[in-house]
């Protein structure tokens, strides 16, 4: 397992959405981000912060079911 890297929150929705998520809404600094799947939507909130901090990030990668690799440096 690699080291995740410092990202964005603007950059973890990049990388959201070339898995498929789409930017529902934002209200102040969190944007909302959805994705449609077969068993039911999954809604992951971003904070949109210039680093996004490493506990935030894991949760992000837990919630949305995307690869641990796609966010390591």
């Amino acid at each position: 397992m690699g080291k995740l890297r410092v990202l964005s929150g603007n950059e973890v929705c990049k990388i959201l959405e070339q898995h498929g998520f789409v930017r529902v809404r934002q209200r102040g600094s969190h944007i909302v981000m959805q994705r449609a799947t077969d068993g039911g939507t999954t809604t992951v909130p971003v904070p949109d912060h210039t680093e996004v901090k490493i506990g935030t990030l894991r949760s992000i990668i837990r919630q949305s079911g995307v690869s641990r690799a796609e966010f390591e440096s």
